[in-house]
């Protein structure tokens, strides 16, 4: 199960192509994805990984728990540091070949960034299904902007340059999780919840230096909040039906 969720996280990458395409209505669509997004992380954080962590993890071990978190934190750092921020993807001074190179570099820290979060979500379904599958929805709901940063820089590019790059981000999440499928059988209990752990790092990284920071600056802070209320309601949902 865990491999399918890995593989359906890349048809939300797709998605944000698709706005981009379709074009009308855009920054709204990214608005609200990412402040469901937010909803949805912050309360898998609160409701669900956190009690686990602590319940796997305890005395002395908490530090090493909170250590795989900051490693978790620390690796989507510096991948995102390779990528470009959107709004200046579409700066007026660019040329169309700094455009297309932003893409390209984009694409690559993308394509890596995905590998690290598919292992991470596999691992948790590894653990629970349900909350591998409520957090692969706010990781991909926080990929339909990058997918639409991807194909917004690559636009000018050859059309055969642009389905090679945006397909292996498409299934960069896949390989993530097909890794740790084949590895998974040689891993105890421990390991795991030190994966669990830096998920949950990356996590709290998009929701404290993506999510937040980018909703800050949205114009419709009213459709912010739906958003944040929507992705909340489906994990208290999500929970009453468990």
């Amino acid at each position: 199960m865990g491999i399918v969720i890995t593989f359906v996280l890349g048809l939300f990458l797709l998605f944000g192509v698709v706005v981009v395409k379709l074009a009308k209505g855009s920054k709204t669509i990214e608005q609200l994805s990412i402040a469901i997004a937010l909803g949805t992380m912050v309360s898998l954080v609160a409701m669900e990984l956190i009690p686990e962590v602590l319940e796997t993890f305890q005395g002395v071990w908490l530090v090493v728990a909170a250590a795989a978190a900051i490693v978790g934190i620390v690796a989507l750092k510096v991948l995102d540091h390779f990528i470009p921020d959107h709004e200046d993807s579409h700066h007026e001074e660019q040329t169309e070949e700094n455009v297309i190179h932003i893409g390209v570099i984009s694409a690559v820290a993308i394509i890596l960034h995905n590998i690290v979060e598919g292992m991470a979500v596999y691992s948790i379904c590894a653990e629970s299904v349900k909350v591998g599958m409520l957090v692969a929805l706010g990781v991909g709901l926080h990929n339909i902007p990058m997918g639409m940063l991807m194909y917004s820089t690559l636009q000018k590019d050859s059309r055969k340059k642009q389905i090679l790059i945006l397909g292996l981000a498409a299934v960069s999440t896949f390989v993530g999780g097909l890794l740790m499928a084949l590895i998974s059988p040689v891993l105890n209990e421990f390991v795991i919840g030190i994966l669990i752990c830096i998920g949950l790092g990356m996590l709290l990284y998009i929701i404290f230096w993506e999510l937040i920071p980018h909703l800050f600056h949205s114009p419709k802070k009213w459709l912010s909040g739906l958003g944040i209320l929507l992705g909340i309601a489906v994990i208290i949902v999500s929970t009453f039906l468990e």
